[in-house]
């Protein structure tokens, strides 16, 4: 090794030894869109409080099914959120039919099952958002209906701007003694909610963390089937999170989590 190299080298070895602790990485789930050709998008709203609030560094997943290696992928995060979409978990995943008109994401599901899946037999921490609290009830055996009242969404949703779509709120009262009611010290909370399907039957081993208050619709739920968290919320807690302290609660659960998963 010549003298320069040798220079080269110890710089970069010097610029590495000054950046600190390595951050958990959790894998973010995207979801298969079209603009002028086919895409994948996450939100990035779900993004800026798991490094704000929850510690972690965040890789976005696609949701590709033949492309994806769930098991490779599975053995490298340290945990895996699951987040809302526009599209809904099909009907066959869980022994019914779709709705007329229902928007379907058959890779999302693909790769959501599976990898999730993979990641709680491992014990890493699992997180759900709206669909992924959907993904994650049909994983452990649920059912979904598109039944709700309208207290779950906006009457014109179709017809609303994004700026204005999460202004919908409506309560959730929280399990005692649960993950939820522990963090936020409270045993009701106001949320943001945006969805058209919810959970029929809960999936085996999942314990309930909220129900609407309004019909009793299970609204959260928490497991720990292999050793990692399993949480997931019906509602939007990324949303605004800078103002809201309950949302601000969750990030800061997914953080606990991973640092849980670090010690071991």
């Amino acid at each position: 090794m010549d003298e320069r190299h040798r220079a080269r080298m110890m710089r970069f070895a010097c610029c590495r030894s000054d950046d600190g602790p390595i951050k958990p990485v959790i894998g973010v789930l995207c979801c298969n869109e079209i603009t002028d050709r086919p895409i994948q998008a996450v939100a990035t709203r779900f993004v800026e409080p798991l490094v704000r609030y929850a510690g972690a560094t965040v890789l976005l997943v696609p949701a590709v099914a033949d492309a994806m290696d769930t098991r490779a992928l599975a053995g490298r995060l340290d945990a895996l959120l699951m987040t809302g979409s526009r599209s809904n978990v099909a009907g066959a995943r869980y022994g019914k039919t779709d709705a007329a008109g229902d928007a379907l994401d058959l890779d999302r599901d693909a790769v959501a099952m599976e990898l999730a899946g993979r990641m709680i037999e491992a014990g890493r921490p699992v997180f759900g958002i709206c669909r992924g609290l959907q993904e994650l009830n049909v994983l452990f055996g649920g059912t979904l209906t598109d039944t709700l009242n309208a207290g779950h969404h906006r009457a014109t949703e179709d017809a609303t701007a994004y700026e204005t779509l999460f202004d919908h709120v409506h309560d959730v009262d929280l399990q005692a003694g649960g993950m939820l009611a522990t963090v936020t010290a409270r045993r009701s909370l106001s949320v943001t909610s945006v969805h058209r399907q919810g959970i029929d039957r809960l999936g085996s081993g999942l314990s309930i963390e909220a129900r609407a208050t309004s019909d009793g619709l299970v609204e959260a739920f928490s497991a720990r089937p292999c050793g990692g968290d399993v949480l997931a919320v019906q509602w939007h807690p990324e949303w605004n999170v800078a103002a809201s302290a309950s949302g601000q609660a969750f990030f800061s659960l997914v953080g606990q989590s991973l640092g849980t998963r670090r010690d071991h």
